[in-house]
């Protein structure tokens, strides 16, 4: 009922769920930090320049938007963002944690996948003045992060 995506999209987000890499996917496996069988969380390939190395969570399956997304998997996604914030506390040494999450054109939604993204904040680091400065990042810039994480993550699961 609220959906955008035109009838020929190929998901970048099931792609990254499916472990593939690909001309319309800026991820790569190694940036996954988190997976169970309903949710995948991995370093975005897109930075904010004060807020390197943030988290976006997805569901496995495809569900384009909130509005869309079943109950449960909900539950899971808020779940695996309060992981994924602990570790970042841990792993990144940051003042703070932000969430957010968009849907549709007017709710500046660009992936056509349910995503929430958890960012690591510091003092000033204005996130929310700079949200179109963002830019591509290398899989070996994002190495280390998604390392520090999935050692922090493994901390707090174990």
């Amino acid at each position: 009922m609220y959906n955008h995506a035109p009838p020929d999209y190929r998901c970048p987000f099931c792609a990254v769920a499916a472990g593939l890499e690909n001309d319309f996917t800026y991820t790569v496996p190694g940036d996954v930090v988190y997976r169970t069988d309903l949710t995948i969380g991995f370093i975005s390939s897109h930075w904010w320049p004060n807020n390197p190395g943030h988290v976006i969570l997805i569901p496995r399956d495809h569900y384009e938007n909130i509005y869309d997304l079943p109950e449960n998997r909900a539950t899971e996604i808020f779940r695996a963002s309060r992981l994924v914030a602990l570790a970042m506390k841990a792993a990144y040494n940051c003042d703070g944690i932000s969430t957010r999450q968009h849907n549709e054109p007017a709710g500046n939604q660009d992936v056509w996948h349910f995503h929430q993204h958890v960012f690591p904040r510091r003092a000033g680091d204005n996130l929310y003045i700079r949200t179109r400065e963002r830019y591509l990042t290398s899989p070996s810039r994002r190495r280390p992060y998604a390392n520090k994480l999935r050692a922090a993550i493994r901390a707090l699961i174990l």
